[in-house]
């Protein structure tokens, strides 16, 4: 599920963090430099793949080597596909979370429930007692493996509200804006 794409402000800002002029950026991107100049003055939309090959480029030209192990929350709190709708709220709202991934019998992420998800089907549904996870999941994060570099999790979570930690065993983490946040609060005190 897309909730946000990067702004005009936020892309010019990644740039300057890693250190890429607009000139740069356009050449390793394998785009113009006035398109990187009006995507900035936000005058233009880039089409996804643009997008993409821009962030990706960003992300390589960072020179931050951290990976997300190290910022990732764990235990993941995760719900079944048979868990009932009432449960999932229960479990979300004592354990504080907003989002929780749902699983399949075998244990592997087939899907997410977010608090916006249950706002729109609280708002659409009355048939709310007979509800389980599958009958309201949304699509699954990004899933990426413990290695992978904390900027490429930054652009990821301009788009997504989670990036799920994963490898052959299952999720081993989660990682979300206030995780990211707080990384870049600690790393800027030192």
């Amino acid at each position: 599920m897309m909730s946000v794409i990067p702004s005009s402000d936020e892309i010019k800002r990644l740039r300057l963090t890693a250190g890429l002029t607009q000139k740069e950026l356009a050449k390793l991107a394998g785009v113009s430099q006035s398109l990187i100049a009006r995507i900035e003055k936000g005058n233009v939309n880039p089409r996804m793949n643009t997008l993409k090959k821009i962030l990706d480029v960003i992300n390589k030209a960072s020179k931050n080597d951290e990976i997300v192990e190290k910022i990732m929350t764990t235990p993941v709190i995760s719900v079944y596909v048979d868990t009932s709708l009432s449960q999932i709220i229960d479990i979300m709202d004592s354990k504080g979370i907003s989002q929780v991934p749902v699983l399949n019998k075998n244990n592997r992420v087939v899907g997410m429930i977010y608090e916006s998800t249950l706002v729109k089907t609280l708002k659409t549904r009355k048939d709310l007692k007979k509800l389980t996870a599958l009958d309201v999941i949304e699509a699954p994060p990004p899933q990426v493996p413990k290695e992978t570099p904390i900027p490429s999790i930054e652009s990821l979570l301009l788009i997504y509200p989670a990036v799920l930690v994963i490898d052959k065993n299952g999720i081993n983490g989660i990682v979300t804006k206030i995780d990211l946040i707080r990384y870049y609060i600690r790393t800027s005190n030192t």
